[in-house]
C-alpha cells in the first residue's frame, strides 16, 4: 500500500506540474534502485490523474456534454489538438518505449524540458483566453503535446509554453494544457488497460489506494500551478528540471 501511495503521489504531482511524469517514473526508480510501477499500478494511476482533471474542470466538461457554443468550441479544439499525438504515438510507440528503457536519454530529455521552460521568460505576456482559440492554436499546441511523447519532455510544460507562444495569458495557457490533457491521459490509461487485459491475475487492492492518492495530489497540483503560474511563471520549474536531469545524468 505504501509503495502504491508513493507512485500515486509521484504521478499526481508530475502529471500536471511541468516537470514530466514519464521522466520521473523512469528516473526515480533508476536513482533509487527499485522497480518502476507495474502495469496494473501504472494504468490505475492514469485513471487517478484523469479523475483529478475531470473533477477540476467539471464546468467545462458539462458545457461539452450540453453541446453549448462554448462546449462545441472545446470539443473541436480537443479533437484537433489530440490528433498529432495520437498519430505519432501509434506510428512510433516502439521508439518511445526504447527511450524509456534508457534513463540517461530520459535525463537529457528532462534537461531539454528545463531549457524550454527557462526560455518562456523571454516570451512577451499577452492576454488571450481559451475562448479566443482557433484551429491553428489547437494544431500548434497539439504538435507540442506530440513531442511530449518522448519520456522526459513534460506534456504540460511544452503545451503551456506553446500556448504562451500563441499569446495566451499564463493561467489560460495552463487551462488549455490541462483540458487538452484529458483525451491524452484517458488514452494512455486505456492503452495500458488493454495491455493489462492480457496479463494474468486481477488488480491488487493496494493499487486503488495509489489511484486515490494520484487523484488527490493531481487535483492539488492543478490548483497549485494555476495559482503560481501568474506569480512566478515557469522558470522555477525549468531550474528544477535542469538540476534533476543533470543529477540523474551524472549518477546514472
Amino acid at each position: 500500500m505504501l509503495e502504491a501511495s508513493f507512485w500515486g503521489l509521484i504521478q499526481g504531482l508530475t502529471e500536471f506540474l511541468p516537470i514530466s511524469s514519464s521522466g520521473h517514473l523512469v528516473l526515480v526508480p533508476a536513482l533509487l534502485g527499485t522497480e518502476p510501477p507495474d502495469l496494473a499500478t501504472s494504468a490505475m494511476l492514469h485513471l487517478g490523474t484523469l479523475l483529478a482533471v475531470l473533477v477540476y474542470f467539471r464546468r467545462d466538461l458539462l458545457e461539452m456534454l450540453r453541446f453549448s457554443e462554448h462546449g462545441k468550441l472545446l470539443i473541436r479544439l480537443l479533437v484537433i489538438g489530440t490528433i498529432p499525438a495520437a498519430v505519432l504515438g501509434l506510428a512510433f510507440q516502439s521508439f518511445f518505449d526504447r527511450i524509456s528503457e534508457t534513463p540517461r536519454y530520459v535525463a537529457v530529455a528532462l534537461m531539454v524540458t528545463g531549457v524550454m521552460l527557462l526560455a518562456t521568460r523571454v516570451i512577451a505576456l499577452r492576454a488571450r483566453r481559451v475562448e479566443d482559440s482557433g484551429n491553428g492554436d489547437a494544431a500548434f499546441i497539439g504538435l507540442g503535446q506530440a513531442v511530449a511523447l518522448v519520456p522526459g519532455i513534460s506534456r504540460s510544460g511544452i503545451t503551456i509554453s506553446a500556448g504562451l507562444l500563441r499569446g495566451f495569458e499564463r493561467a489560460e495557457a495552463a487551462r488549455y494544457s490541462f483540458l487538452l490533457g484529458i483525451p491524452a491521459i484517458a488514452g494512455a490509461g486505456l492503452f495500458k488497460g488493454i495491455e493489462l487485459a492480457g496479463e494474468p491475475g486481477g488488480i491488487p487492492g493496494a493499487v486503488y489506494v495509489g489511484l486515490l492518492v494520484a487523484a488527490v495530489s493531481g487535483y492539488a497540483a492543478i490548483a497549485l500551478l494555476l495559482r503560481l503560474i501568474r506569480r512566478i511563471g515557469l522558470v522555477p520549474f525549468g531550474v528544477y528540471c535542469l538540476v534533476v536531469g543533470a543529477i540523474a545524468l551524472v549518477v546514472l
